[in-house]
């Protein structure tokens, strides 16, 4: 890793200041896991709703009581919400090389088939933030419903620049 002298982080968090964003506090579970787990140098998120101050924004099914724009707005806040968690988790967004694979689920109305354009929102947003490094696999997947009604839920899967923990030193 290199370094250039500036806080950790500083890096992904002047870019999220430039585009007007900022990184939430982490969301609480709301059930029987944690929000992301390392292992070797790859970062997986749990599911991920777009909470704000703890309160879903919107509920409901996309195409139907949630307009297909204000879901993108909110898989992006899914998004921003998937990285706090991996930042809560390896301490530094500046450590992600790349961002490998996005899921996304779009709680659709039965005629709904604009899923992509939903899940563009979290897709856009880590271009943005990462350059070519944000590029990833994706799936966009529409389903009937998501926990607590949300219209959206995404996971992130992100590669780091080494092991998220370091490796304990050898015992004596």
């Amino acid at each position: 890793m290199v370094t250039t002298g500036q806080e950790p982080g500083a890096r992904v968090r002047a870019r999220l200041a430039e585009l007007g964003l900022s990184l939430p506090a982490v969301a609480a579970p709301v059930a029987a896991y944690v929000p992301a787990v390392a292992t070797g140098d790859h970062v997986h998120t749990s599911g991920q709703l777009p909470f704000i101050d703890g309160a879903l924004p919107a509920t409901g099914k996309v195409g139907a009581e949630v307009t297909a724009e204000r879901a993108a707005e909110l898989a992006a806040t899914s998004c921003l919400n998937a990285l706090a968690a991996i930042e809560d988790l390896v301490g530094d967004l500046d450590r992600v090389v790349r961002v490998v694979k996005l899921t996304g689920f779009v709680a659709s109305d039965p005629a709904f088939t604009a899923q992509p354009a939903v899940i563009n929102g979290a897709s856009e947003l880590l271009g943005e933030v990462f350059g070519d490094a944000g590029r990833h696999a994706r799936s966009a997947v529409g389903v009937a419903v998501l926990p607590l009604d949300a219209p959206v839920e995404l996971e992130l899967v992100v590669e780091l620049d080494g092991p998220a923990v370091p490796a304990a030193p050898p015992a004596r």
